[in-house]
């Protein structure tokens, strides 16, 4: 899941943006509206966490254009201003969940976590693919043939993305957009690297190939 987080106060930005990457999130940071409104108009988040009150364009004014552009990106709106009449302004604004400060962090990921299933296409809980295949995102877990396989936030990540393409091919850039976040470098091997090393753990045969050229995708053995 990719994540924006969107907030002024930068020890809290930060301490939010570190906590979402611990869940296995790649989350960027924006400190004021107008840098935020730029990332969010050139990376499909599937999630941006606004704050309301934020220097040089508003969150209100960020969320009005997002919400004009017709973006499938959900909007979880923070603010300190928690009141009933806030919370119905914020959400006809065009937010789609809103959460008042200070907040319990538990909370802010379960509703994330909500706002990004319905970001996208509605797929399982439970993921399953080729060769006994079984990943569980929310829980960050797999398996294979009902031996439990231990991953890496980066490799559960891209077999998530491969899983949900459904045997459809996903380029190297794709897997680095929805994986990863704005300071990896797209002339890295990072992406290459973290498939071979998800291949070594899934074990033979192997599910996950490479379409020369064109990215990767899983298949029968």
């Amino acid at each position: 899941m990719r994540v924006l987080v969107v907030e002024d106060e930068v020890p809290l930005a930060d301490a939010v943006a570190r906590g979402l990457r611990r869940e296995g999130m790649a989350v960027d940071v924006a400190y004021d509206g107008d840098s935020g409104l730029e990332k969010a108009l050139v990376t499909r988040y599937d999630v941006v966490v606004l704050d309301r009150d934020l220097p040089v364009l508003s969150g209100d004014d960020l969320c009005r254009q997002l919400t004009a552009e017709g973006s499938l990106t959900r909007v979880l709106m923070l603010t300190a201003a928690g009141g009933l009449a806030d919370r119905v302004a914020g959400l006809d604004l065009g937010a789609d969940d809103y959460l008042g400060k200070p907040f319990a962090f538990a909370e802010l990921v379960a509703r994330v976590r909500a706002l990004g299933r319905r970001a996208t296409p509605p797929a399982p809980p439970v993921l399953r693919g080729p060769g006994g295949l079984v990943l569980d995102p929310a829980r960050r877990t797999g398996s294979r043939n009902g031996t439990p396989i231990e991953l890496t936030r980066k490799e559960l990540g891209v077999l998530e993305e491969l899983l949900r393409a459904e045997g459809a091919v996903v380029s190297s850039e794709e897997l680095l957009e929805r994986v990863w976040d704005e300071n990896a470098d797209p002339a890295t091997t990072i992406v290459r690297v973290t498939v071979m090393t998800l291949r070594r753990k899934l074990g033979d045969p192997q599910v996950v190939h490479t379409v020369i050229g064109v990215g990767y995708r899983v298949g029968e053995p």
